[in-house]
């Protein structure tokens, strides 16, 4: 039986449709409670059946059919090789034990294995060349879990790499190094050849010898020349005792007990072994971890994670999402969403069956936002539609019952979308005052459902993709967001292409090279607002011409200039496909530049969710990756880069609140004007948790350049239609608005200071 086949792409062959069948219980379309009222009793019976079925559901997945189910894989394999009838069969089988042994995060014996096959094969090049080019990773994962994940430091796996960041334990990769040349050397014709180009040069630059010591005809120029300058920010994730070690995952930063300060949520993929944690900010430049004491802890699982008050009672409620990416080779990924609803006292309860949300699908997208316009939010869910599969998993809507309940309508609303769904973001791109909707996805479309804006329970949508001008935009793709990079008062777009056929590493490579100006694998493209209904790339002309491949990705404005930047996790499964994660810096919403080398925030391992917030109340906002891939051996700790300050720039902060509209505020639109240097500016935000995947705080962080005075805040409440305006305000402050309640309320914000000296708190253990 064929596991995988050794590039980019890995197959796996599921066992007979009868027997999974039997043994997952599985259905045509996603398994919807939504209105069996039967599955509705307490809560506490809900939290515990939930808990129950994500443990039952973890066991059945774990099987050697599952890609991703490393230790089993391992054992499947050992019988394989006891079984083998041919030397062929049992040299192919020790060779895709190797890479399991990578996958599950024992780089030693995969090294070994290696090295084994080396010493069999002698000089048979269709053996050895593949066999070189893994046993390479093989030394470098086994340098990076050495150095980078065993004594972690801040410096750790960030391009380009220097100071502690440089490896202590040369001797592996030293190896590596060793390793590559020879590969290089013996198949410049290989697939492969430009992956082992980049991974020799970031095996240099871990024994602190590039460039000087890379091979002439190797070396890859300026990896460590910074494009775009900025003071760098520093990793503090260890001294604050938040750092986690999990694979790919969410991350959510706001005020969960409305204290002022923001808190931290974490989750990642695994439904069998990453759980959630929660860190409460104590005001005092420290965290308290308590994922154990707030329920959170006891729950695994979670590729995305959101913020939300569906229940408006003014405490902020945390949605999950599992199963994506998992359904590929079998039914792994029909995997239950949680709605943790937030009791008010440091405790979470799942409350997903008693809200009529439980289903089955593979996801990791959804917006929530107020598509009816009656005050509460509602919840649309993209799925990963699968039709090889023989399943159909369409899109959800779920509408607010105003009760604690939900009632899916995406059929009768016009958005049971069938797609492979990778993202997606709501926002009012036409400026008529009601919530639209916008999906990327794998199978290359492009939709953009517009709200029709209709006043009753269902909402309804259409789509208006080809008008819009996305009907041509056919290339697989992840991420999205609306966001207004030029400040013109109309939503642009974000969307990452994440179109590939070979390891990241390839495209890294050949982009350093100047070999791939004409190859748009990966890049993240913007599309601008036309406001006329219609959008243009614009990617070109924002000077957006290399390769990101972002898994993870949001945006906020790290120097206080009034323009939106972004940052980008990166990465994907293969285990060559080790990338810096990319921060793009908006030049008066002119173009765009790589800030990532001087910024010091491109760390190699691979980046999932991404939040930007001011986490320590200092006025200049700070990044929160939570880091990780997709196997147990991919787990990386997440990375909390504190902003330094850039500049002297001024802002202001809003914490709006609505009352007729939803208390959260999601879709309320904010206008910022001031003078600067004598010229009039606008800043306009609309207000949501950010981009996809990752969460902002619903507090707005809005910077304003050096102007000493706002003219005016101008906010309009999404249901009410009011505009309220606040005038000649003071800048530097966090004010609160509520709808339909004359002027502001001036709120404390305490600085905070974090040490840079680890406390005695233990760390939290790696996943093991």
């Amino acid at each position: 039986m064929n596991l995988f086949c050794f590039g980019a792409r890995r197959r796996t062959v599921a066992g007979s449709a009868l027997a999974l069948a039997f043994l997952f219980n599985f259905h045509a379309t996603c398994t919807d409670t939504s209105n069996n009222k039967s599955n509705q009793g307490s809560y506490k019976d809900g939290h515990f059946e939930m808990l129950k079925s994500i443990k039952q559901i973890a066991g059945k997945i774990d099987v050697p059919q599952n890609g991703y189910a490393a230790k089993v894989k391992l054992a499947y394999l050992d019988q394989l090789m006891s079984s083998s009838t041919s030397q062929q069969e049992r040299l192919n089988t020790v060779l895709k034990k190797g890479i399991v042994l990578l996958e599950y995060g024992d780089e030693a014996n995969a090294v070994k294995m290696f090295e084994k096959i080396i010493q069999y094969v002698g000089d048979n090049p269709k053996a050895r060349v593949p066999t070189l080019y893994w046993l390479g990773t093989a030394y470098l994962r086994l340098a990076e879990r050495s150095n980078c994940v065993a004594g972690h430091t801040a410096d750790a796996c960030i391009m380009p790499l220097q100071a502690s960041g440089i490896h202590k334990d040369k001797s592996p990769s030293r190896k590596a190094i060793e390793t590559f040349e020879t590969f290089l050397k013996e198949s410049p014709e290989d697939p492969n050849y430009y992956d082992g180009v980049w991974l020799l040069n970031i095996a240099y630059m871990t024994v602190g010898e590039y460039p000087g010591k890379v091979p002439k005809k190797w070396l890859l120029p300026n990896l460590d020349k910074p494009v775009y300058s900025m003071k760098p920010f520093a990793d503090m994730a260890t001294p604050l005792n938040i750092m986690v070690n999990s694979r790919a995952g969410g991350s959510i930063v706001d005020d969960f007990n409305n204290d002022g300060f923001l808190d931290l949520v974490i989750s990642g993929w695994d439904l069998g072994e990453d759980k959630m944690y929660y860190f409460q900010n104590k005001g005092d430049g420290t965290f308290s971890n308590l994922s154990e004491s707030s329920g959170l802890g006891d729950f695994t699982g979670g590729l995305n994670i959101q913020q939300t008050d569906y229940n408006n009672d003014g405490h902020l409620d945390i949605w999950v999402l599992r199963g994506a990416w998992q359904g590929q080779s079998g039914p792994y990924g029909e995997q239950p969403n949680s709605l943790f609803r937030n009791n008010g006292n440091g405790t979470f309860t799942d409350v997903t069956l008693d809200a009529g949300l439980w289903s089955l699908c593979p996801t990791q997208a959804s917006t929530w936002n107020d598509y009816n316009h009656d005050g509460w939010l509602d919840l649309f869910i993209g799925n990963e539609n699968l039709p090889a599969s023989g399943k159909t998993y369409a899109s959800q809507l779920y509408i607010n019952n105003q009760n604690g309940t939900f009632t899916e309508v995406a059929e009768a609303a016009g958005a049971n979308i069938k797609m492979y769904i990778k993202g997606v973001t709501s926002g009012d791109y036409d400026n008529d005052g009601w919530p639209d909707l916008f999906l990327s996805a794998m199978d290359g479309k492009k939709i953009l459902l517009r709200n029709k804006a209709q006043a009753s329970k269902t909402p309804s949508f259409e789509d208006v993709s080809a008008q819009a001008g996305f009907s041509k935009e056919n290339y697989r793709s992840f991420p999205t967001f609306f966001f207004d990079y030029d400040n013109d008062g109309w939503l642009d777009l974000f969307v990452c292409n994440y179109d590939f056929e070979k390891s990241l590493s390839y495209y890294y490579a050949r982009d350093f090279l100047g070999l791939s100006k004409d190859d748009p694998s990966g890049r993240p493209y913007i599309y601008h607002n036309n406001g006329d209904g219609t959008f243009t790339n614009a990617s070109q002309s924002l000077g957006l011409n290399t390769a990101a491949y972002s898994m993870g990705a949001n945006f906020g404005d790290l120097n206080n200039d009034g323009f939106l930047d972004f940052y980008l996790g990166t990465g994907n499964p293969n285990y060559q496909s080790v990338v810096p994660n990319k921060l793009y810096m908006n030049v008066g919403g002119k173009k765009f530049m790589d800030a990532t080398v001087s910024s010091r925030t491109g760390n190699i391992q691979k980046g999932h969710g991404v939040s930007i917030a001011d986490i320590d109340n200092d006025g200049d906002q700070d990044i929160h990756v939570e880091m990780g891939g997709a196997y147990r051996g991919d787990g990386y700790p997440n990375s909390m880069y504190i902003n330094p300050g850039q500049n002297r720039n001024n802002w202001i902060y809003l914490k709006v609140e609505g009352s007729k509209s939803n208390r959260a505020s999601i879709g309320a639109k904010i206008t910022v004007k001031f003078h600067e240097n004598g010229v009039p500016r606008m800043v306009y935000r609309e207000l949501n948790s950010g981009g996809s995947f990752g969460s902002n705080p619903l507090r707005r962080e809005i910077g304003i350049g050096t102007a000493t005075i706002i003219d005016e805040i101008r906010i309009t409440w999404p249901v009410s239609g009011i505009t309220q305006v606040l005038t000649n305000v003071e800048p530097n402050q966090l004010l609160h608005i509520k709808e339909g309640t004359d002027g502001a309320t001036k709120l404390p914000l305490q600085k905070l200071q974090f040490s840079p000296v680890a406390s005695d708190m233990p760390m939290c253990a790696p996943t093991k």
